[in-house]
């Protein structure tokens, strides 16, 4: 059974007075969050199972793709990425972040001794300046044609994008 606590007053701990809480809630709205507010999040995950692989040494889309459209033109993005990955000895690949076709930033997973498991993770930010649909994506390329596996062997990937109030 599903409880309630109906109260009208809520009174100070210095007992000096009370809060009223009349509809506290009611009517919030985006533009009325504070600076700094997240007002949405989006995400795409690759577990282990969807992985595939490349031995392309030209960018090439990873499956890692994000969608959101923002609230408000000045809304900053926060763009959290962790691309696992699989790779031979003495081996490198470079990941990339685009909104659209723009770079928005790069980064390079590594091998020198033995076989990688591991992940890239990667935090940055983007202010679009529009209220329309971003599409983020992740692509990589690999040094050689060694190949590189991503999302693969219980090493997941996922993007995730925070729309945060300014």
């Amino acid at each position: 059974m599903a409880s309630k606590i109906k109260v009208d007053q809520i009174q100070t701990a210095d007992g000096s007075g009370t809060i009223a809480l009349q509809n506290q809630l009611s009517g919030m709205t985006g533009a009325s969050m504070p600076t700094g507010s997240v007002l949405q999040v989006v995400n795409d995950a690759h577990l282990s199972g969807s992985h595939f692989s490349t031995s392309s040494t030209s960018y090439i889309d990873s499956q890692l793709s994000a969608s959101i459209t923002p609230n408000f033109s000045n809304s900053k993005i926060i763009i959290v990425v962790n691309l696992g990955a699989q790779a031979p000895d003495q081996s490198y690949a470079w990941a990339r972040l685009l909104r659209g076709s723009s770079v928005i930033g790069e980064g390079w997973i590594g091998s020198s001794g033995g076989t990688i498991y591991g992940s890239l993770n990667s935090t940055w930010e983007d202010t679009p300046s529009t209220t329309s649909a971003c599409t983020y994506k992740i692509q990589v390329k690999t040094q050689s044609t060694a190949g590189y596996y991503y999302h693969h062997a219980d090493i997941p990937s996922s993007l995730t994008l925070f729309e945060i109030k300014v």
